[in-house]
């Protein structure tokens, strides 16, 4: 009764999608979204996520970027979901900007299959922190979002506060990497409250969309610092020099 009286939407653009009664089409995309949405498959960034020519003849074991190749960066493992481009743009500042929380279910599932490769049983899942003066102003933190829907996929422990922002950034946006790594030094800490329950576990940290990779290395830092154990990341989105 409930899919006759509200079918399924396209989570991008609103479209009624095909098999609208079938529970599963509430995640699916309409074929003209689908169509530019670029998830991101092998061969991938073991680092990063970020998607490599699929006739790259490396070993699968050493497959890195060109940015993860010139920039160390301070955690195990990464992937991403989808590049940060056509409808995985437009879901992402959605779910970022336009107050649209409920396409979370959607694109935590979709981050969180992405990420079945790097993740342990043991594993805490922690968002990327928001500064509360941003927290304020958008209500909600998007990587949280994401990180207890996975969580709750795999089947794993999320602690949404792990981590801290001690210090409000101006916004990456049109940055250059050096400035956006020297915008984010030292803003973020491990929650006091946590430090113990963090002494050699395994850490996955979920974040929106990785573009230098600067928030993501500030907050592997930190948890480094307070004797975390192996960290992997996973973001949303990945964003390419291309788009």
């Amino acid at each position: 009764m409930l899919g006759l009286l509200y079918p399924a939407q396209c989570p991008a653009c609103g479209r009624i999608v095909e098999n609208s009664l079938d529970s599963r089409a509430h995640a699916a995309l309409c074929p003209e979204c689908w169509q530019d949405a670029h998830f991101i498959a092998d061969p991938a960034c073991l680092k990063c996520g970020a998607p490599l020519p699929e006739n790259n003849q490396e070993d699968a074991t050493e497959c890195l970027c060109d940015d993860c190749l010139r920039i160390v960066r301070p955690w195990h493992r990464g992937r991403a979901a989808l590049v940060y481009s056509g409808t995985g743009r437009i879901l992402l500042l959605a779910l970022k900007h336009r107050d649209r929380p409920d396409l979370a279910p959607v694109l935590g599932a979709w981050l969180s299959e992405a990420a079945r490769p790097i993740i342990t049983p043991d594993m805490i899942v922690a968002p990327v922190p928001l500064h509360f003066r941003r927290l304020f102003k958008r209500r909600y933190n998007q990587s949280a979002l994401l990180a207890r829907h996975l969580a709750a996929l795999q089947g794993l422990s999320v602690i949404p506060d792990l981590l801290l922002r001690k210090r409000h950034t101006p916004m990456q946006d049109h940055r250059n990497i050096p400035d956006r790594f020297a915008n984010i030094a030292n803003a973020i800490t491990v929650n006091p409250r946590w430090i113990s329950n963090l002494a050699g576990r395994r850490v996955l940290l979920i974040d929106d969309v990785m573009t230098s990779g600067a928030t993501l290395a500030a907050a592997a830092e930190a948890l480094h610092d307070a004797g975390s154990g192996t960290i992997s990341v996973a973001s949303l989105a990945r964003a390419l020099k291309d788009d």
